[in-house]
């Protein structure tokens, strides 16, 4: 980005991307008193991908013209979404980048390694312009967020070789808050001034941030609704005279399409999960909402509290797509067009010629790594799919859980009997013919690490049978009743989920079984979990009331230690039965 550039920014109001709706009595169309094209470009839940992602991390699915059939398509890496992105800007002088968060966190070792600096200019250089934060955005805290936005080294020093330099796009975080002096973290708003016309960007990261983020990420912020945050700024915002806004939200739905550019049907019928009430309730002042956090794609239309349509949109993950949302801003009123609105995901193909910037940027920070990244920590015989699994119980959700168990089962360990793993938190899939890879079959310390690349410390606490089970029914119910979390469970625990019930009554409580005896309720077991799960995150407070904590290796050092102890060359890992859970009725995991 240009100084000039990076200078006008900064002096632009907090606030961020693109157009607004006509607001209710205000004519429709005032083509006579001309208007003005505004083109947005939408990402989100980059997550740090910037090399191609891994096994069905790294295809999108979309109906074959030809046959009619639903395919997966590879998609993604940053080289080939800055071609697309650049390729897209042209014939577009007004165009503004935008993301709804997560673009940093649970990112592959080749950017976490060096806390996600070459993420951060990767975006600076794609020419991103503005984003939310993300619950993402929080996993190392407060201060290393801000470092992020405005520069500098790291506690434990510069470890890309040079002084970072900081985002030169705009973070929001307009319903994140410091508990203490009640202001916010990061502005909340950007506007972005198109010949005349001011378009204002509101920024919120989800309200339930802090029980899918650990503790110490969250200390000391308070997280408001998004409702009341972003109608809050959006009539700060037309006090100021900018009557077109964007709303950028990382939460987001459950299309009931998993095709890459779904249209959730009339009114959007075919959408569910949070980002559907929200919509509905929100200023019809915002004239265009960009979402993200569920990984889904969908280009879809809400209807406003007036009943109007809105449009709604999610790029997937991982930068496998972009959201491309064209509109026109009426001049004399300062507001969108609403009928001008067009939006539509477009799939970031491998087949396009690869940005020479970024492919310098990847090598890079590549070269620094692969001492680290390249050393094999164990061999697979076939696919072991975690992310890219529909399944309740994943082939590598079992291989975690299995050694997250025989990490702390020694009695000096904690002497866990049981072990569970949030099925979020695991990030990708071991992949037999991974790009890159040291030889087929071979898991890399850098592909197991993007697989688990929070280095969560592990705990063993004691918790009693009607706790444990209590845990089980929390999946479907309470914070997880509406999107179930089914935990991957180490081998010898076994019971049914029933969906044909509801609720906690989905977990057939007499079938809960260790190593074949019921689950006593008056007995105590001895349970491990990485720290995040352990301290109740994920929607699971059973776990906080566990006693007698001990304090493990983290979880990453227990996979990559049962990898090596279980699988050679010869001799590679077999991929895991998924017989630990019955399943009755049918249903669909969405993690």
């Amino acid at each position: 980005m240009s100084t000039a550039r990076h200078r006008m920014r900064a002096a632009a109001v907090a606030a961020g991307l693109i157009g607004a709706v006509l607001v209710p009595g205000v004519a429709e169309a005032h083509g006579h008193h001309g208007t003005e094209d505004l083109q947005l470009l939408a990402i989100n839940d980059f997550h740090g991908n910037l090399e191609p992602p891994a096994g069905s991390s790294g295809t999108i699915k979309e109906v074959d013209p030809k046959t009619g059939e639903v395919v997966s398509t590879p998609a993604g890496g940053v080289e080939y979404l800055a071609t697309e992105l650049r390729q897209a800007r042209k014939g577009h002088p007004n165009s503004v980048t935008v993301a709804a968060g997560d673009i940093v966190g649970a990112s592959p070792l080749l950017s976490s390694l060096f806390h996600d600096e070459p993420t951060i200019e990767a975006m600076n250089k794609l020419g991103l312009d503005v984003t939310s934060v993300g619950n993402h955005e929080f996993d190392h805290g407060a201060a290393e967020l801000l470092r992020k936005q405005n520069g500098g080294c790291a506690a434990d020093g510069c470890k890309g070789g040079h002084k970072f330099k900081g985002a030169e796009f705009q973070y929001l975080a307009a319903n994140v808050t410091n508990e203490k002096t009640g202001r916010t973290l990061l502005p909340p708003y950007w506007v972005k001034n198109v010949h005349g016309v001011k378009v204002g960007f509101i920024g919120v990261t989800l309200e339930g941030t802090p029980n899918i983020v650990t503790a110490a990420g969250v200390k000391g912020l308070k997280f408001a609704g998004e409702v009341t945050t972003i109608n809050k700024y959006a009539a700060e915002l037309k006090r100021k005279g900018v009557n077109s806004i964007v709303a950028l939200i990382h939460e987001g739905g459950y299309p009931a399409s998993s095709t890459y550019n779904y249209d959730c049907g009339p009114a959007g019928q075919g959408i569910s999960g949070p980002i559907v009430d929200i919509a509905k309730k929100l200023d019809p002042a915002v004239g265009a909402i960009v979402t993200g956090h569920t990984h889904n794609s969908y280009a879809c239309s809400i209807p406003d509290p007036n009943g109007v349509p809105r449009s709604v949109t999610s790029a997937a993950s991982f930068g496998r797509l972009y959201t491309e949302i064209d509109l026109k801003l009426d001049r004399r009123t300062g507001t969108i067009v609403r009928p001008s609105v067009t939006a539509a995901n477009h799939v970031v193909r491998r087949d396009v010629p690869k940005a020479p910037d970024m492919t310098r940027l990847i090598d890079q920070y590549n070269k620094l790594a692969a001492p680290i990244a390249n050393r094999p920590v164990g061999y697979i015989g076939a696919d072991v799919n975690g992310r890219g699994s529909t399944a309740f119980e994943k082939p590598l959700g079992d291989v975690i859980a299995d050694a997250q168990l025989e990490g702390m089962a020694p009695k000096d360990k904690g002497g866990a009997q049981i072990a569970f793993m949030n099925p979020g938190g695991i990030r990708s899939d071991l992949v037999y013919k991974a790009a890159g890879s040291e030889g087929d079959g071979v898991v890399t310390y850098g592909e197991a690490f993007t697989v688990q690349p929070f280095t969560n410390m592990m705990q063993v606490k004691t918790l009693t049978g009607a706790q444990v089970i209590q845990l089980l029914q929390q999946q479907v119910s309470g914070l997880n009743a509406e999107a179930p979390k089914i935990l991957q469970s180490s081998a010898g625990l076994a019971y049914t989920l029933d969906l044909t019930k509801t609720g906690a009554d989905r977990i057939v409580v007499p079938s809960i079984k260790l190593n074949g005896a019921p689950i006593d309720p008056a007995a105590s077991y001895r349970v491990a979990a990485n720290e995040f799960l352990a301290g109740g995150g994920d929607g699971f407070p059973a776990f906080a009331a566990g006693t007698d904590k001990l304090v493990g290796a983290s979880d990453l050092d227990v996979l990559t230690a049962y990898l090596g102890a279980h699988s050679k060359a010869g001799s590679p890992l077999a991929v895991p039965a998924q017989d630990r859970i019955k399943v009755i009725g049918t249903g669909e995991d969405k993690d």
